[in-house]
Parts: C-alpha cells; structure tokens; sequence
C-alpha cells in the first residue's frame, strides 16, 4: 500500500487540517500518517484558540515517521510559525521527501488569520521551493505573487509569478470570488484550467486541506500531476453533492462519501 504524510494542524471538529487529511488519504485509497503542528480549537463558526506544537516535538514526529514508514507523498498544511517552518524544510531536505504538496493555509475559510506575518518569508524561502505543487487560493496566491486577483486574466498572471518564483506546479483554486470551481494549473511555462461542477453547497469547511490532500494521495500512488488534480476534483465535488449538513457555520464535506454511495 502506498502512504502519504499530513503535516497539518489538528481541527476539534473534524473537518478541516489533520482529520480532514486523514480521512482524504484513507478514501482515497493510500496509508494516511500525520505530524501534528498545532492544536486549535476550532468549529464550523470559527477558530477559538491555537496552541503550538515545539519545533523539537515536530522534528521528533518527522524522524519517527521518515525512519519507519517512509512516504511516497506529502502534503503541507497549516504551519504558522517561523521555528516550525525551518524544522520541516530541515527534516524534508534530510530524508530526501517526495511529491510534496504545499497548501499555503494563511487564512482559513471562515476568515481567521492562521499564517504570523514574520513566517511568510522563512515559507517562501525555505518551504516552496521543495514543493512540487502548491495550492493557494485566491487571497493566498495574492499575497504570494504580491498583485491583486480580480479576474481569471489575474489568475494566471499570478500562478506564472508563483511558479517562476519557487519553480514549482501552482494550482490556484478559484473558489474565492473570482469563480465557483474553476482551478488553473500553471507550470513549466504553461497553463491549464480545471473546470468543476457548481455544487450549491454552502458547506465547504476543509475544501483546500481535502483538495491538497487528494492530490498527494494521487501523486503517492504514481499518477501523474495533471490526472492527479482531476480525479482530486472529482473526489470534492462528490464529497460536496453528497451534501452534509453539520454545525452552526461552514460545514464540513462528507468524505467518505463514495463508501456510502457504493452501500446504496
């Protein structure tokens, strides 16, 4: 079986970060391992509370699992702070990682800030440029080519940036004002526009974090980049069709939602 490594923070709900990612990778057919960045507390309304991991625990979690159950993917998720950011370029760089999927989380869905100002530069110098992927949306991608996005045209002129900054893949996901599910692929110097389903969800808590982590779940299992993200977008708009409806704000997506399809 192939595996595949979050390294994320947790969700108290269990819709987004850790969990979200745990149970993206198990659906999605590889062997899910995490390494815990912070503890948040948080709900469908909103973050309440984050309490970080130390960068030695992190290393130790890393080391633990890179000499044990190597993984043949990663997917990056929220880290916040400067120390834990240098402690995982550190370890990826050591053990040699592969197909490692960055989801920029700076912002979460319902607004809260979740990226300090002083860890942006330590990402963008030492974390991207070991991606094969990232995948910001909107508000992310604007702050990482440094221009406005307001259109499609915006989109690609940021991705290119991004791409030809960290010489990686970039994914831009539309979801955030520009469009619905229309997502586009820059990379070597070209670019491609994944068209997706209008799903009238309004439940779409941990949409990047399962998104990033389909796609890595994908890329461990050999698959290559492009066919990747499609079936990663297939698999999220199952996941939001299936139209879960739990908690008081933005809810999560139903994940498993094949499982039960196949039972039906």
């Amino acid at each position: 079986m192939k595996t595949a490594l979050t390294i994320a923070g947790s969700d108290s709900s269990g819709g987004a970060g850790i969990q979200a990612d745990i149970k993206t990778m198990t659906a999605n057919g590889v062997y899910a391992m995490s390494a815990v960045t912070a503890l948040t507390a948080q709900n469908t309304t909103g973050v309440t509370g984050i309490m970080e991991v130390t960068p030695e625990f992190l290393g130790q979690q890393l080391d633990s699992i890179f000499t044990d159950i190597y993984p043949d993917a990663v997917k990056i998720g929220m880290v916040s702070s400067v120390g834990l950011i240098e402690i995982i370029a550190e370890k990826l760089k050591f053990y040699h990682a592969q197909n490692i999927v960055v989801d920029p989380v700076m912002i979460s869905t319902s607004g809260s800030k979740l990226l300090q100002d002083d860890a942006i530069a330590t990402l963008k110098n030492l974390l991207l440029p070991q991606a094969i992927l990232l995948t910001p949306n909107i508000p992310e991608a604007s702050v990482l080519s440094g221009i406005s996005i307001v259109n499609e045209e915006d989109m690609i002129k940021a991705a290119e940036i991004i791409s030809k900054e960290y010489g990686c893949a970039v994914l831009c996901k539309g979801g955030h004002s520009i469009n619905d599910a229309n997502d586009l692929l820059y990379r070597n110097h070209e670019y491609r526009w994944f068209r997706g389903e209008k799903i009238d969800n309004t439940n779409t808590h941990g949409t990047g974090c399962t998104l990033s982590s389909a796609i890595a779940s994908n890329l461990a299992k050999g698959i290559d980049l492009e066919t990747s993200i499609q079936l990663a977008k297939e698999y999220i708009s199952g996941a939001l069709r299936a139209m879960l409806d739990l908690g008081k704000g933005s809810g999560p997506l139903n994940h498993v939602w094949h499982i039960y399809s196949e039972k039906e």
